[in-house]
């Protein structure tokens, strides 16, 4: 007889994941001891012997529990035991801004790639399944996103690998069972504190009832059909930016007002994200009303002197051109330009 269904549906998505890695690569599963990560584990162990490349394992111990240290030295010896080394742990401090899910977000995300550093990984592997891409939807639904945040999240992103995407919850709990591996149910998943809690427990089940026991899957394919444009969105806007002489140094004469102008909005925009990251702006915090506030000195120009962005960036219209400029200690009022300028450099 052959493995359980839903062993068999976790070890294929694996193994299409990790095709074309060479002989040796090591890679690394990130397991928190939930049933996601660890029928993703069990798949990578056994997937790993038939394509001759090397399972790894690390779990990190945010320290926002009772117990936290216990929970991650046991995971480890579960990965052990399942046959992943190295099987590691890491111990980060969860601060910083994002609030709790973004600050642990972010500290896990650093502790992986330093890991991943230190070991030689190739790639790291998530856990994320169809149900969270489908509640990534949503969140960007409720946030008023555009296409990209709404593509939810990649099946590759540099060296972060989720092959696991078109795989439901219950069968990665449905996986371990059928293994004999016994998941740990993180209390933070099910705390309606949490945004993503409340999606999970209150928004999903309703949109279930009221759409239908398919509503998860055509979330989830919804994002790959806007994650397919908002690449080739991507495409164009480089190309744009590439005529434009490229992203502009926050010393140089920056982009002629008429030629973004005369671009598709939809482009118009990337190529103005990306001007504003090339000048300093940091990617996470540039959101899209601090676009729209560099859009609206190309559209809607009416003698506002800058718009003011993270990173200590200010962006001013010149004498028919956008100029982004560093200006150290900046106190950034990001969510709007300022008011009318009397001043020679507010006009053209």
């Amino acid at each position: 007889m052959g493995p359980h269904p839903s062993v068999a549906a976790v070890r294929r998505a694996v193994r299409a994941s990790i095709a074309g890695l060479e002989p040796g690569d090591l890679v690394l599963v990130a397991c928190s001891g939930g049933a996601d990560s660890l029928a993703l584990a069990d798949a990578l162990a056994f997937e790993a012997q038939r394509a001759a490349i090397m399972p790894g394992g690390i779990t990190v111990d945010h320290g926002l529990q009772p117990g936290s240290a216990a929970r991650a030295e046991q995971v480890t010896r579960m990965m052990t035991r399942l046959g992943l080394s190295p099987s590691l742990s890491a111990t980060v401090t969860v601060a910083g801004p994002g609030g709790p899910e973004g600050a642990a977000r972010a500290a896990r995300y650093a502790a992986l790639d330093q890991a991943a550093d230190a070991t030689g990984a190739v790639a790291i592997m998530l856990g994320h399944t169809l149900d969270d891409q489908a509640e990534t939807v949503l969140l960007g639904l409720a946030r008023g996103s555009g296409a990209r945040s709404l593509a939810g999240m990649a099946a590759v992103t540099g060296r972060y690998r989720r092959p696991l995407l078109r795989i439901r919850r219950d069968q990665t709990r449905a996986a371990c069972a059928a293994v004999g591996l016994e998941p740990w149910d993180d209390p933070h998943n099910s705390d309606l504190a949490f945004t993503r809690s409340r999606v999970r427990w209150q928004l999903m089940p309703v949109v279930t009832d009221v759409l239908g026991p398919g509503a998860a899957e055509a979330l989830a394919r919804t994002a790959e059909l806007l994650r397919a444009d908002a690449d080739a969105l991507d495409v164009i806007a480089s190309a744009e930016i590439a005529g434009l002489g490229g992203i502009p140094a926050v010393t140089d004469e920056g982009w002629p007002v008429a030629q973004l102008a005369a671009l598709p909005a939809a482009v118009r925009h990337r190529v103005l994200h990306q001007a504003a990251i090339g000048a300093g702006s940091p990617p996470g915090a540039l959101t899209h009303r601090h676009v729209a506030s560099l859009d609206a000195l190309v559209t809607a120009w009416r003698g506002q002197r800058w718009a003011d962005l993270p990173g200590e960036v200010r962006a001013e219209r010149k004498y028919g051109r956008l100029l982004l400029t560093s200006t150290p200690g900046l106190a950034v009022a990001p969510l709007a330009t300022t008011a009318r300028s009397e001043e020679p450099g507010g006009r053209e």
